[in-house]
């Protein structure tokens, strides 16, 4: 394909996702769950960027043989001379068949580092997600003071890639923050800032990091999450002080040089503020992130009285982790990314905005504040507040890690497409071959029935037509759906063990089929729903079969707010 090519496709998608990369992540300890997992969750809210899950298999290389490092378009947008785009990350062979797309140009590393005698299998999305170890990450983007920094032979990295090499090399978060922290300040770093929360069913961590000022590769900092305790990130750096004697931090190799030689910080300030020192604070606009983390931190614990109002996008009101007021449950970590604030003074259901039937979501455009550092001195004329489900949200997942359990039966991926209000989680054990054809399914460009994101997005741009009523209809839909997927996950667990204590690729054999059957059926049954509000909401009525054309009309409180009360009533002129 000829470089006008690459270039109009790459406007295409440009114009079709945007730049905005804006993420909400977590992680949850083993002492902080019911059950004693480890869950690391995501939600990749980037709009129309590639929905694909991918499962990448294990390999062995010969001596000597290099690594290519690629090209993520979800850092600062696309670069043709790569081919990779915003809605489809990568074709080729370097990453197993799922990604072969022959006819595709094929994507181009920016360049090498030596490969590794044999690398681990693992599951893929615009981000690395978790590898047969149970080895887990989640991600966002940050706001950072050298944001923007391009890929060449001094950058080869951004924290996608880096979490695919982790995954490809590590079997715990400690080796992976380690690996990470080498490679920035080895090969260097690019892109913006950014948070990658990485954890086994045993430890956790936080690595954050940002491209380095021109001259030094990169900059890095990481901080282990104590144990019974709850991490948070949403696109804003989350560690503060570094001290070099706390055995449970990390930091990189030019940090402290560098922080002085650009006049970010001195020693007469006291101990190093990783957030101050490297960012102006909140992304986008003030309270984009801030709101979130504190949204997840007072349902998490609201014993603590954690207020949503601040001083600045500097502030300390939220600590690094927080320990739950109870032990969170899988579905728990779950409905935290369902939410639009229900119940607080920020409830996105209510008010003008919300529209007749409470609908959520708001639709961002030109005017609207976007992927920049929220610097106090800019006036802005207004601003939504930034739910953790957004209507622009391409997948969600929730990894689950179970030190007590063989590592492919152990992990577990709960991976669900589109806005989390809106989707129904679907199981992907650790140690699978392969994952559902509607689950690597996706071209954003071009609805099709064969996908699995277009079938849930088509349920949730249907929503908006009468977001109440539909909403209530998808909840009664997971949920059931949700609920016999966690009981056969749990006779699954069994069964597995068992196959596994004999042979254990058996066991990986039959929890592909369990888990292929699985997920077939949340897609049919999507598929299904979809078919069914169609013609059940039709026209702006309710219709059943037996009872079509159900007038349901306006609620009387929105309707009284419009021009109806004084519409044509009479024949006389309105006063």
């Amino acid at each position: 394909m000829n470089t006008g090519t690459w270039r109009w496709l790459a406007g295409m998608a440009m114009g079709a996702c945007g730049t905005a990369w804006a993420c909400t992540t977590l992680i949850a300890t083993p002492g902080a769950s019911e059950s004693g997992a480890t869950f690391v969750a995501h939600s990749d809210d980037g709009h129309l960027a590639d929905a694909r899950l991918m499962r990448v298999p294990a390999a062995d290389h010969a001596p000597g043989s290099q690594r290519p490092v690629f090209f993520d378009a979800v850092s600062i947008g696309e670069l043709e001379e790569y081919a990779s785009f915003q809605y489809r990350r990568y074709a080729g062979s370097a990453r197993g068949p799922d990604y072969e797309m022959p006819g595709e140009p094929q994507t181009e590393p920016i360049g090498y580092i030596p490969q590794v005698e044999h690398t681990f299998a693992y599951f893929d999305g615009n981000y690395g997600i978790m590898n047969e170890h149970q080895l887990m990450f989640g991600e966002c983007t940050n706001g950072s003071k050298t944001d923007g920094a391009r890929p060449g032979p001094d950058r080869l990295f951004y924290s996608a890639e880096l979490a695919r090499v982790a995954l490809e090399r590590c079997k715990t978060a400690r080796e992976a923050v380690e690996l990470i922290g080498h490679l920035i300040d080895t090969y260097g770093f690019y892109g913006t800032g950014e948070t990658l929360p990485v954890a086994d069913p045993k430890e956790a961590w936080v690595i954050e990091m940002a491209p380095g000022p021109e001259g030094v590769p990169g900059l890095w900092v990481a901080q282990k999450v104590p144990d019974g305790e709850v991490f948070v990130a949403a696109n804003e750096f989350r560690i503060r002080e570094i001290d070099p004697e706390n055995p449970d931090q990390k930091y990189g190799a030019h940090l402290y040089r560098t922080a002085l030689a650009q006049g970010w910080w001195k020693p007469e300030d006291g101990p190093l503020d990783w957030l101050r020192t490297v960012s102006l604070g909140e992304y986008s606009h003030p309270y984009y992130s801030l709101r979130r983390v504190w949204r997840l931190m007072d349902k998490l614990a609201p014993s603590r009285n954690f207020s949503p109002w601040v001083e600045d996008g500097y502030t300390r009101a939220y600590p690094f982790s927080v320990k739950p007021d109870r032990k969170l449950a899988r579905q728990d970590v779950m409905e935290l990314y369902r939410d639009h604030y229900e119940g607080t003074e920020f409830d996105l259901t209510k008010g003008v905005a919300a529209g007749p039937f409470g609908c959520p979501y708001r639709f961002l455009g030109a005017y609207d504040a976007s992927g920049d550092v929220a610097d106090p001195t800019v006036k802005r004329e207004g601003a939504w507040e930034r739910a953790l489900s957004v209507y622009y949200c391409t997948y969600v997942f929730v990894c689950e890690g179970r030190s007590w359990l063989p590592d492919p039966v152990g992990g577990i991926l709960w991976f669900g497409n589109a806005k989390p209000a809106e989707t129904c989680f679907t199981p992907f054990y650790a140690g699978i071959t392969g994952v559902a054809a509607p689950y690597r399914t996706c071209d954003v460009r071009t609805y099709t029935r064969d996908s699995a994101f277009w079938a849930f997005n088509f349920v949730e741009n249907w929503a908006v037509l009468n977001y109440a009523r539909i909403h209530a209809d998808i909840v009664a839909k997971r949920s059931a759906l949700e609920k016999a997927a966690f009981e056969a996950v749990a006779e699954a667990d069994v069964r597995a063990q068992a196959l596994h204590a004999e042979d254990p690729a058996q066991a990986v054999a039959w929890l592909t089929a369990f888990c292929t059957e699985r997920a077939n059926e949340t897609f049919a049954a999507w598929q299904q729903l979809g078919d069914r509000l169609v013609a059940e909401y039709s026209d702006g009525a309710l219709n059943h079969p037996a009872h079509l054309n159900q007038k349901i009309g306006y609620p009387r409180e929105w309707r009284m707010g419009t021009s109806w009360p004084n519409g044509p009533t009479r024949y006389e002129r309105p006063e």
